[in-house]
């Protein structure tokens, strides 16, 4: 990735970091999970609010690293008032995102999403930034817990 692009990447990350959006717990929650990594000792709590296939409302509340809360606050931006099927496109994108370097990845495309991208050069973090959308997933399931493995 070119340098301007990778600045540009850790502004958004480090922006998310000191200004999380959908920060806090959300009241009229339908779907509660609450996500730990072992590793690193990140813990986060996804609340959903669900009306039929749409994500109605997103928050979280989390106590973790910079990528993990920047993480979080990408994916509430990117969630919120999209179907379910959406949201699974778009952990799937972002699985491919941290897994991968042949995949092409631009804010145009992915929106900021793509600033994630930077974290597959740190392989020991890319849990940390899939902890939220595991959570995300385990809240939709009606499962209380998740864990990276």
């Amino acid at each position: 990735m070119p340098e301007d692009l990778n600045d540009l990447y850790q502004g958004i990350i480090l922006d998310h970091n000191k200004r999380p959006r959908h920060y806090g717990a959300l009241a009229n929650a339908t779907h509660v999970a609450e996500g730990y990594n072992p590793l690193c000792g990140d813990r986060i709590e996804v609340f959903l609010q669900l009306s039929g296939d749409q994500i109605e409302a997103i928050q979280f509340e989390c106590a973790s690293c910079a990528i993990c809360k920047a993480s979080a606050s990408i994916m509430a931006e990117a969630l919120v008032g999209q179907s379910i099927s959406i949201g699974e496109s778009l952990q799937e994108s972002v699985s491919r995102i941290l897994k991968t370097d042949t995949e092409t990845v631009t804010l145009d495309v992915q929106g900021e999403i793509a600033a994630l991208s930077g974290v597959r050069n740190f392989p020991a973090r890319i849990k940390c930034a899939t902890l939220p959308w595991h959570t995300y997933q385990a809240a939709l399931r009606g499962e209380a817990k998740a864990v990276t493995e």
